[in-house]
């Protein structure tokens, strides 16, 4: 010990008295000198006693072969001490193996002869091998290993059908999901090739077939493809799952298709796609934003102005979603955010770095350039790997199994799980609204199995209940947006300001504030002169012109504005371009676009989810006769019309009850 040679002169209790090499003594802790660096037993007995045996081990050798263990070891602690381990302790050796007559090799060759009276086959060397593997291993010494060895997973197969097999079943990864059969005809054909017609001979079908299961487990060979793909892209080795310590530190940002039908414009149903960020620390769903098939970058970036705004407590709403009914500390928060007093029970999260993938509209310049302003580190993952932002991934599983599930319209995550009739019943913009509040009263205030406490570890919380154990330790710094930074955050344009106004995709912007930018260059000679125009894509009733003399917004409206009763969006004013073209008509004519659009939102507004939603809700209603009603004739229905015409009904009028004249026929 402490690299000095020390001798053991007394012990008393758990203390030790050493006397090192010069004469210098020292009382040491048993516990304290096991454990010390360097220590080293030397000496007589210095391999003795020094091991504990694999206790879970011994549960996986066979019965018989224990109790042969067990014998052994009442038979080598009788040569080794004189009795067996189990004896009495007060009973005394038998004299041929009693340590004060006899010598430990004159012991030794006293129990081979009593083990051959027996029946055993052990000699003298046998003896002495059982009593070194006791002393090194203990019982799990004396256990015949030849009935615990680890059998191959491949068994007796030929070596060069193995490494076959294992190229083919690489080489599939990518392609589409074959049967054994043709596994098997591969294997042939490869083995052919490399050592010759005939060289290698291959096993029986069925024994082949119980190799191919053996070798492929795991693997998604002959099961689904996507399963496959995914199940080679993980880590070869291990890896290390994403973790935060506090609200923030972490968030990772996806957009998938959801599975759910919803009748988007001109009553055409699809799937639209989620765009979600999803906070590591507490698994908070940060915001949420649903658009149609499509989604653009500045669906990324309104995300990030969206995390960064308190969800308000909507009208309808229980007060039992209000942010002041659960754990979060809303009256702390509350003197340091303001906003915070009608919030809905969803905490703001402000990120400091953001993972994302590869998709386009997560590296475009306006997301990075978004980011980059708000001071977010983005993250990204490494290409076709899932797993490298699999929290987000898992969401999206849970908000399919959780909420859309429960939808009219799910369509189910595949072909093979949809029902025979599958129809859009909700809208876009009120299943957005769903969404919100499903959020809010099931997804923030429901336990999650990945969300416990180190101090409560039985007890899983909800993202509500893990953020406010975070905030409290780590605190809250809102960063509040101005109307301004919103601006910032949608993409941008560059055109002239002409005597109309400016022209943006056969729109016309105009107002009195233009008039000292008209004919006039910005100044930005990189972009030849023209201004910077920022637009929504989803609201192209107006545009924002900056004035580069004071760097202050124009707000400018589209000059047909009052033509369309609602906000349109981009997508909305293509397709009723469409529909004009295809009537022949000129679809650059803005006063028939917006009238177009016009019709196009109405109907929208109350048409083919209100008629789907009825006949929904006669269907769950109680069976009642219908003989006695008329059949008003269905109303005729085409595809390029822009009205439905109205078929007159015959009406049989109802009689008014009279007591006096119907009385008599009482």
């Amino acid at each position: 010990m402490d690299d000095r040679l020390h001798t053991v002169v007394g012990l008393s209790g758990t203390m030790v008295r050493l006397l090192d090499e010069a004469g210098s003594a020292s009382l040491v802790l048993l516990s304290h000198l096991l454990v010390s660096e360097g220590f080293e037993l030397i000496g007589q007995g210095a391999d003795q006693g020094r091991f504990l045996p694999p206790f879970a081990l011994l549960d996986i050798v066979p019965e018989r072969e224990a109790e042969k263990a067990a014998a052994w070891e009442r038979h080598v602690t009788e040569v080794e001490f004189g009795k067996p381990l189990d004896a009495d302790p007060t009973a005394l050796p038998r004299p041929e193996y009693d340590p004060a007559r006899y010598t430990v090799e004159e012991r030794v060759a006293a129990k081979a002869a009593e083990l051959r009276a027996i029946g055993w086959q052990a000699s003298v060397g046998t003896v002495q091998r059982m009593r070194r593997r006791y002393r090194e291993q203990g019982l799990w010494g004396l256990v015949d290993h030849r009935a615990t060895r680890l059998s191959s997973p491949t068994g007796r197969a030929d070596d060069r059908v193995v490494t076959a097999i294992t190229e083919i079943l690489a080489a599939t990864t990518n392609e589409s999901t074959g049967t054994r059969g043709r596994l098997r005809r591969r294997v042939e054909a490869l083995l052919a090739e490399r050592h010759g017609p005939g060289t290698v001979a291959m096993p029986s079908k069925s024994a082949f077939y119980r190799l191919v299961e053996t070798m492929s487990e795991g693997t998604h060979a002959f099961g689904e493809a996507t399963s496959r793909r995914s199940a080679a892209r993980r880590p070869p080795g291990a890896f290390t799952p994403s973790s935060a310590c506090r609200p923030g530190e972490m968030v990772q940002i996806d957009t998938t298709p959801l599975d759910v039908l919803v009748v988007l414009e001109e009553g055409v149903s699809g799937r639209p796609e989620l765009t979600i960020a999803v906070d590591v620390a507490t698994r908070s769903i940060c915001a949420a934003v649903l658009r149609p098939a499509g989604t653009k970058a500045v669906d990324a970036a309104l995300l990030l102005a969206k995390m960064l705004v308190p969800e308000p407590l909507r009208p309808g709403w229980s007060d039992a979603l209000a942010m002041s009914a659960t754990l979060i500390p809303h009256r702390r928060l509350l003197d340091i955010d303001a906003r915070l007093e009608q919030a809905a029970a969803k905490p703001v999260i402000v990120p400091e770095t953001i993972g994302i993938d590869h998709g386009k509209v997560f590296v475009s310049q306006t997301f990075l350039t978004a980011c980059r302003s708000l001071g977010i580190s983005v993250q990204p993952s490494r290409p076709a790997t899932p797993t490298d932002k699999g929290i987000v991934e898992r969401t999206f599983s849970s908000i399919n199994t959780l909420f859309c599930q429960h939808i009219p319209g799910y369509t189910g995550s595949n072909t093979t799980r949809r029902g025979a009739e599958v129809e859009a019943v909700w809208t876009l913009a009120e299943l957005g609204d769903l969404l919100q509040e499903w959020i809010v009263a099931c997804w923030q205030q429901r336990p999650h199995e990945g969300l416990r406490s180190p101090f409560l570890p039985g007890q899983p919380m909800s993202p509500n209940d893990a953020y406010a154990l975070l905030v409290s330790r780590t605190g809250y710094l809102p960063m509040p947006l101005s109307g301004t930074d919103y601006l910032e955050l949608l993409p941008a344009l560059w055109r002239s300001v002409n005597d109309y106004g400016i022209r943006i995709d056969h729109r016309t912007y105009n107002c009195p504030e233009l008039n000292p930018l008209r004919r006039r260059s910005s100044g930005v000679t990189a972009k030849g002169g023209l201004w910077e125009v920022h637009y929504d894509p989803y609201d192209l009733s107006q545009v924002w012109v900056r004035d580069a003399r004071t760097g202050e917004w124009i707000t400018v409206p589209w000059t047909h504005r009052h033509l369309v009763s609602a906000p349109f969006a981009d997508f909305t004013w293509r397709r009723a371009r469409d529909l004009l073209a295809m009537r022949g008509r000129d679809d650059t004519d803005q006063a028939a676009v917006a009238a177009a659009v016009n019709q196009l939102l109405t109907r929208a507004e109350s048409g083919p989810d209100r008629r789907i939603a009825a006949r929904t809700r006669a269907a769950l209603e109680p069976a009642r006769p219908v003989a006695a009603l008329p059949q008003a004739p269905a109303p005729d229905h085409t595809e390029d019309e822009t009205t439905v015409l109205e078929q007159p009904s015959n009406v049989i009028p109802f009689g008014v009850f009279d007591a006096f004249t119907d009385g008599s026929r009482l």
